[in-house]
């Protein structure tokens, strides 16, 4: 018979390391044009669908954080204004803290839901629900 430390052992040895969410999840970088006055981001819909939220969240937050206007030209999201790749990067990056990333389990798949008056950032792998303050 087995010790208790030996059986310990070779369960472990058998358990796979555990995966980081960021392994799984990444974001696209902005695919960021410069046209005059205009900021061109050239990738909007791929960034939308990797993170699994509608368009039109995504940009309702951006349009807020950059303080601008916008246009669309064909799949191409147009900003009125210069701005630097790394800055709209930065606000993705926030975007996706609030509204995409589960505070508790750190992983990726959430959604929004409504409930009443307030909205609730609802966790798929953790089943956490937490308010989310910025809507």
């Amino acid at each position: 018979m087995q010790s208790y430390d030996e059986l310990l052992k070779r369960g472990m040895a058998q358990v796979p390391e555990k995966t980081k969410a960021d392994d799984r999840f990444e974001v696209p970088k902005a695919h960021v044009m410069r046209a005059g006055l205009k900021t061109i981001v050239t990738n909007f819909n791929e960034i939308v669908t990797a993170l699994r939220r509608k368009p039109d969240h995504l940009l309702k937050f951006l349009l807020k954080e950059l303080a601008t206007k916008y246009e669309w030209s064909g799949n191409q999201l147009i900003f009125q204004g210069k701005f630097p790749p790394e800055l709209i990067d930065k606000k993705i990056d926030l975007y996706v803290k609030t509204y995409v990333v589960c505070p508790e389990c750190k992983k990726p798949d959430s959604k929004i839901i409504r409930e009443g008056i307030h909205s609730f950032l609802k966790c798929e792998a953790c089943g956490a629900k937490h308010v989310i303050s910025k809507v």
